[in-house]
């Protein structure tokens, strides 16, 4: 008897019981209620008064569970992101899970040379161009903190390179208010204004409160413009266990849930069901270095119990994966906590991407894949290569890499002895060498150069404050 069988396999991973997320978030709402968050910003501390919070001395507000779980159930549990020509690129929703490049990295492996060096404008691009080739990566970032042009225009010229260089959703950040601003206006005249941008948003932006428990004046400016224009914001605290924040798991994610959902409750009170991506990352502070440790298991455990409390709030949700302590290529994508990024990584992490994807997608069982018939027909002692059904479904059942070495010994000394990192260096090379990204139109290509023109006059004396 098999009532109730479902024929397809999926793993399934989660960390915290239903028991304990609910202990998580009781704790969270008593940190809001009790110990409250400051919030920096005149006009959110008003809106906090106005919706039943307390207001203390030195903008510290007290939060009403009520309306932490009002707002909660405000925000939507499905976001739909598009790509620049107004296709479905993402829907972030229940458990799936899209892959995509970070931002702002100050350092680049120089594929040509192999020096390490400050990033430049070019080194979006290539990130960019990169991501727009392989499938398994999802949606663009700069990976790349341009050096050689002006501060107060970085951000700008920064997502101004991804638009030229890719079709894919692009997650972005800004210095201010400013700026965000600029890129906004960029992005609806690709949109064709905004009106359609708001429809089919093509963009994420990444903002942070500051740890602990602070929201700054340049991050709720930049949280409301988004609310006030419905673009996707992702606004998550990037805690650091031991210093911003308690040293132990548990009181981290607990203090690093209240900065997220008040971060929500701002969010919600300005725009009401306006997309917002919540969250947080937990990393730790090595006590003998003082560094910011990417590459540590306490990061994994945050980023799971996360997962596990906001699918229990419905809400999407960020992360990180393919991070690494490491100042070499070593098959991760993000280099040297958080600084070093190469092309060649991006070609390594699309690797690593295609692996998991086939692991979350898991197998089918049933009598079809089973398939007792072909099992009948070669019997014991046969072969099962030559059957239709080994013909017709080894690439769906098995999983094939592009560079990962499946030689053996003698042939893969005699192709070079390559490296993994030698290998995906060679590819990104040949992927920047061949590539070529869809151009924008003319006419909105001109647009966007009008725009950047506009912003070099806007932002020239522009300080911009976290």
């Amino acid at each position: 008897m098999n009532s109730g069988f479902k024929s397809q396999c999926v793993p399934t991973y989660r960390i915290l019981t239903e028991a304990q997320i609910k202990e998580v978030h009781r704790a969270t709402l008593e940190v809001l209620e009790t110990v409250g968050v400051r919030v920096l910003h005149p006009e959110g501390l008003q809106l906090l008064r106005d919706a039943g919070c307390r207001v203390k001395a030195d903008g510290i507000v007290q939060i009403p569970s009520w309306l932490i779980e009002e707002c909660i159930r405000s925000a939507p549990s499905r976001i739909t992101v598009y790509d620049r020509k107004g296709q479905v690129a993402m829907r972030l929703e229940g458990n799936k899970v899209h892959f995509g490049l970070g931002t702002d990295l100050l350092h680049t492996y120089d594929l040509k040379t192999g020096e390490l060096r400050s990033s430049r404008l070019q080194d979006v691009k290539d990130a960019a161009r990169t991501a727009d080739y392989l499938q398994e990566i999802d949606f663009i970032g700069s990976c790349a903190l341009p050096q050689d042009v002006s501060t107060n225009l970085m951000y700008v010229d920064s997502f101004k390179a991804q638009l030229e260089n890719s079709t894919k959703p692009i997650f972005f950040t800004a210095g201010g208010l400013e700026d965000l601003a600029i890129i906004i206006e960029m992005a609806a005249a690709v949109s064709g204004g905004e009106d359609a941008l708001r429809a089919k948003p093509f963009l994420i932006h990444y903002a942070e409160p500051t740890s602990p428990l602070s929201h700054s004046p340049g991050a709720v400016n930049k949280l409301f413009l988004c609310a006030d224009k419905r673009i996707p914001v992702n606004y998550t605290p990037g805690m650091l266990s031991g210093a911003s924040g308690p040293v132990t798991l548990a009181g981290a994610i607990t203090v690093a849930n209240a900065e997220a959902l008040s971060g929500l409750a701002l969010h919600q009170l300005r725009a009401k069901g306006a997309p917002i991506i919540s969250g947080f990352g937990v990393c730790t502070m090595d006590m003998l270095t003082a560094t910011s440790i990417y590459g540590c298991p306490e990061y994994r455990l945050t980023i799971s119990a996360c997962a596990d409390l906001y699918h229990y709030y419905g809400i999407p949700m960020w992360g990180t994966a393919g991070v690494s302590d490491g100042n070499c290529l070593d098959q991760h994508g993000y280099l040297g906590q958080g600084l070093i990024g190469t092309p060649a990584s991006i070609v390594m992490c699309a690797e690593l991407i295609s692996y998991v994807k086939r692991i979350i997608r898991g197998f089918d069982i049933g009598p079809d894949w089973i398939g007792m018939d072909v099992i009948r027909e070669v019997g014991p002692g046969g072969n099962f290569l030559a059957t239709v059904q080994t013909l017709e479904l080894h690439r769906k059942e098995h999983w094939r890499p592009i560079l990962a070495n499946r030689d053996n010994l003698d042939r893969w000394m005699r192709k070079g002895s390559k490296t993994f990192g030698e290998i995906a260096t060679e590819k990104a090379v040949q992927i920047l060498e061949t590539h070529k990204p869809e151009p924008l139109p003319d006419d909105v290509q001109q647009a966007i150069e009008a725009i950047r023109e506009k912003a070099e006059r806007i932002l020239a004396d522009i300080q911009f404050v976290a």
